[in-house]
């Protein structure tokens, strides 16, 4: 067979059969909804997303610095692209932590998704469905775990622990995860109290008072136990009126406000509340949900102590997210995690962090090349990804720019920013010259 004949008989590849599915309605006018450029995506979905929702999702802590940090990790290392080396067949399969993988890609959770759009989380579900993408369920979503886990219709998804001041709860809500169907337990450690976020801050917005993001709590019965006891303490205690909102009733200009945006935020809670919008406008459940969840959705206090306990509560593997110091990433393993994820949460938690892909280096460095470790914080693109493989990640999770997609076209926008970006890593590795995942190495980049 000449050289010819072989290339016209070697398997497109995901990378072009993305592009032909773009090329080809694009003939005849028809552009895509959702960009293939990672900042033309951002500036769309940007005007797409009310205020609120935007600072929400594109926000991070402080003035930004942990977010810009995150991206100039990356730009500081170049791919070297090897030459004739007749690669015409990728392999883009891995396997992490028993999770059969098509591609090195997972969705990172992203919590009150729901500011986006409506049912976001099962559409968020559908598109990784439609992708054969994993998803990694957000503990602060917006439909109950069981629910999403339906949408995903077998393709696997494992699911996000924020640690609750409540030990009960804990371990309700990881039988809960087992039951539904999970193929890993992620603990993210770097969320004992909420950042600096001070884009909500100016606009004094956070979802969970608003009763948005909570749908993990108000569908666990652990949690609606607590929520009836705190109903029935009050009861028995009296109406306290303004002051129960931290509203001094000697000061008329708190209650004139108040009165303007409390009407829209009583009606948010009963809203995202399980039951009728009407029942639950008479009902002083909704808003003791948010107040138990204000309570006791993640501890301060959360230790290694916690995490040793594991092994006694869940058969899952367990994943320990937020990593970024080497001494934590081998105490870590010592102490018998199955994996971890390095991440900065975004940016969103501490200003000035070190970049996620920096601590990438440094932490695969220590610990040498067996265990695994994900990582996210800065992905935006194919190109970005084939970087933190060849750098040492074993897969990465993708965050933002997924929510992205869905901001701009539902479960299809989310389906299409996971294909824009797997095309991406499969053009680049047959342009570069690897041929699977493993192939993907350090030598294949330069430090600039």
């Amino acid at each position: 067979m000449s050289t010819h004949d072989a290339e016209r008989s070697a398997p497109i590849g995901v990378g072009r059969a993305r592009q032909n599915a773009i090329y080809r309605p694009g003939a005849l006018g028809v552009a895509p909804t959702v960009p293939t450029d990672a900042l033309e995506l951002e500036r769309r979905a940007r005007r797409a997303m009310s205020r609120r929702a935007w600072a929400y999702i594109a926000g991070g802590a402080g003035g930004g610095a942990t977010m810009r940090a995150n991206r100039e990790a990356f730009d500081r290392w170049q791919v070297i692209p090897r030459m004739l080396h007749a690669t015409t067949e990728r392999d883009l399969s891995t396997r992490v932590l028993g999770t059969d993988l098509a591609s090195p890609v997972l969705l990172a959770p992203v919590g009150a998704a729901g500011l986006v759009s409506d049912e976001a989380d099962l559409q968020i579900a559908r598109g990784a469905h439609a992708s054969g993408v994993p998803y990694v369920f957000s503990c602060q979503g917006c439909s109950p775990m069981e629910e999403t886990a339906q949408e995903m219709a077998g393709t696997p998804f494992w699911y996000q622990l924020y640690w609750s001041t409540d030990e009960q709860l804990v371990d309700s809500m990881i039988g809960r995860a087992e039951a539904a169907g999970a193929e890993a337990l992620v603990v993210t450690l770097d969320t004992t109290m909420l950042g600096w976020r001070t884009q909500d801050l100016d606009l004094g917005s956070l979802p969970f008072a608003r009763g948005q993001g909570i749908a993990q709590y108000t569908s666990d019965p652990r949690f609606m136990a607590m929520v009836r006891e705190r109903v029935a303490a009050a009861a028995r205690a009296g109406a306290r009126g303004a002051e129960a909102l931290g509203l001094d009733p000697r000061r008329p200009v708190d209650l004139v406000r108040a009165a303007k945006g409390g009407a829209g935020t009583v009606v948010s809670m009963s809203r995202e509340h399980p039951g009728g919008l009407r029942a639950n406008l008479r009902s002083a459940e909704p808003r003791a949900a948010v107040e138990t969840f204000l309570d006791i959705y993640s501890n301060p206090g959360l230790s290694w102590e916690h995490i040793a306990t594991l092994r006694e509560r869940t058969s899952l593997p367990v994943v320990l997210k937020g990593v970024l110091h080497e001494d934590d990433a081998r105490r870590a393993l010592d102490s018998g995690v199955d994996a971890i994820v390095v991440s900065n949460h975004g940016g969103r938690q501490v200003d000035r962090s070190i970049g996620a892909l920096d601590a990438l280096v440094r932490i695969r460095a220590a610990i040498g090349p067996e265990p695994t470790v994900l990582m996210d914080s800065g992905v935006r693109s194919g190109a970005d990804l084939f970087i933190a493989l060849a750098l040492g990640a074993d897969a990465c999770l993708l965050g933002r720019p997924h929510v992205y997609g869905l901001a701009l076209d539902g479960a299809a926008g989310v389906s299409a920013v996971i294909d824009n970006v797997v095309a991406e890593l499969d053009l680049t590795m047959g342009l570069v010259g690897t041929a699977s995942i493993a192939d993907i190495t350090r030598e294949l980049l330069i430090e600039g």
